[in-house]
């Protein structure tokens, strides 16, 4: 019991340009990794938190791991408590699903710590606990992804409907993270309360064009389809060089490119890693041009979502 259980859930991209709050996909790194252990005594409490430099709150009644776990400790009725170490990969407030990523994370060990032998769809609830505390607001496109893997299109929240999207093999994805944060929520005040009819059929139609470009594996499609025009517009001034950044990543060979999530990353995708790396450096050159902190990433789509992993790694396998 006290060596307790521990998961992996990867980072993910949210909005994908056009999906604002209904769709999403996984990446095979970054990751954050959440370990929890029973205890005698009831209460959920934060251990540790290791790996990437952050401040999170070790008050497990506001920490986004801490509360998956409080919420299937209640529904299991029992009196034990649990403690919690995460190690960080993802940077917080970077727009690729951190809170997400450990909320899933706690949710995927806490069932098998406990047995409860839950499908990964039946945890959904209990992670969006944790996406409460980070955002305030309900959307799972992070979340999805993260728990499921692949492509995820939310058809709707009430109730939740999410449809997994198969996507080609061949796409890579790029993210540039300029070494600053964008709270999520602010970022979300930005967003207009009411949009244009004509931005509204241009959004549908980009949506409702990605979709079918994953699914026919149609890449010109997709290229079409990566553009929004009701997010973007509002947060890019949030992100300096996003613009010289996005064309850097069109000519360099990138199907589209925009924000991931809130911001601060933006995410490109691509047909091949060749191309993806050759992304990440054109836009990373600009943020160097402009004297600003960055880091990139290139993966592949991650298709399996949050797992159990060995006691003794802290990176997954």
């Amino acid at each position: 019991m006290n060596n307790g259980i521990r998961a992996y859930a990867p980072a993910s991209v949210s909005n994908v340009a056009c999906g604002f709050d209904i769709m999403g996909f996984a990446i095979d790194q970054p990751g954050d990794t959440v370990t929890v252990r029973l205890t005698p005594n009831p209460g959920v409490h934060i251990r540790s938190v290791s790996g990437i430099p952050c401040s999170l709150p070790m008050d497990g009644t506001r920490n986004t791991a801490a509360a998956p776990v409080i919420a299937l400790l209640k529904h299991c009725k029992t009196r034990m408590g649990a403690e919690i170490d995460i190690h960080k990969g993802i940077p917080v407030s970077g727009g690729i699903g951190s809170s997400a990523a450990s909320a899933v994370a706690a949710a995927i060990a806490c069932n098998a710590l406990l047995d409860l032998g839950m499908s990964k769809h039946e945890l959904l609830p209990f992670a969006i606990e944790g996406e409460k505390i980070a955002s305030e607001a309900v959307h799972v496109d992070n979340l999805a992804p993260s728990l499921l893997g692949g492509f995820c299109l939310i058809r709707g929240y009430d109730p939740i409907d999410i449809v997994p999207v198969r996507a080609p093999r061949q796409l890579w994805c790029t993210i540039l993270h300029p070494h600053m944060e964008i709270n999520t929520r602010e970022s979300r005040k930005l967003l207009p309360r009411s949009v244009p009819l004509a931005d509204v059929i241009r959004q549908t139609g980009n949506a409702a064009g990605l979709i079918a470009g994953l699914l026919q594996e149609d890449f010109g499609l997709i290229s079409r389809s990566l553009h929004d025009v009701v997010a973007e517009p509002v947060r890019k001034h949030l992100i300096p060089g996003f613009e010289p950044m996005k064309d850097a990543a069109l000519s360099a060979g990138a199907l589209g490119c925009g924000i991931s999530g809130s911001g601060p990353s933006l995410f490109a995708l691509s047909t091949s890693e060749q191309t993806a790396n050759a992304v990440g450096m054109a836009m990373g050159s600009v943020l160097t041009s402009l004297r600003h902190g960055w880091s990139v990433v290139v993966s592949g789509i991650n298709q399996t979502g949050a797992r159990i992993i060995p006691a003794n790694n802290d990176e997954p396998a």
